[in-house]
């Protein structure tokens, strides 16, 4: 096994298990079906609390996250300038690890650093919530796809 590919395993495995401890905490949205409905407090309390600690309160630790994603995509980028993987496995590659990455990016830590300092009412706060568990199941998904594919492969 190359060094880009066991760095592709390792930092994928990591954002996996990273994801793994988002979802413990997400997952207590699942049990409140209706959307409309604002999550209790003791719910939003505990994932606000987390958000906080994992998105502010643990600098500079919480940078680790985002220089894993970094190296994923610069091992993959040195994979396909190589050209030893078909084209297909580099796309699916590409597009298996981009899409959680941009959506952390763009969407998930900004709304979880609005929901960790609860400036927001209750309502607002369950949608944040909600957003935030749907794309971490999402990103969960892509980042366990990339693993088997790199594991098999």
């Amino acid at each position: 096994m190359s060094v880009a590919t066991s760095l592709l395993t390792a930092c994928s495995g990591f954002l996996l298990a990273v994801l793994w401890m988002d979802l413990m905490f997400d997952t207590q949205v699942l049990g409140r079906r209706d959307a409309r409905d604002e999550l209790p407090e003791s719910v939003l309390a505990s994932i606000a609390a987390y958000y906080r600690r994992a998105t502010t309160g643990s600098r500079p630790m919480n940078r680790l996250i985002a220089v894993v994603m970094v190296v994923l995509l610069a091992a993959l980028a040195i994979r396909a300038v190589r050209g030893h993987d078909p084209g297909w496995l580099v796309a699916a590659s590409a597009v298996l690890a981009g899409a959680p990455i941009g959506l952390a990016l763009t969407r998930t830590v900004p709304n979880a650093v609005r929901l960790g300092s609860r400036s927001d009412d209750t309502a607002r706060q369950s949608r944040l919530a909600r957003a935030i568990c749907r794309d971490h199941l999402m990103c969960a998904g892509c980042m366990l796809a990339f693993v088997v594919l790199w594991v098999v492969y």
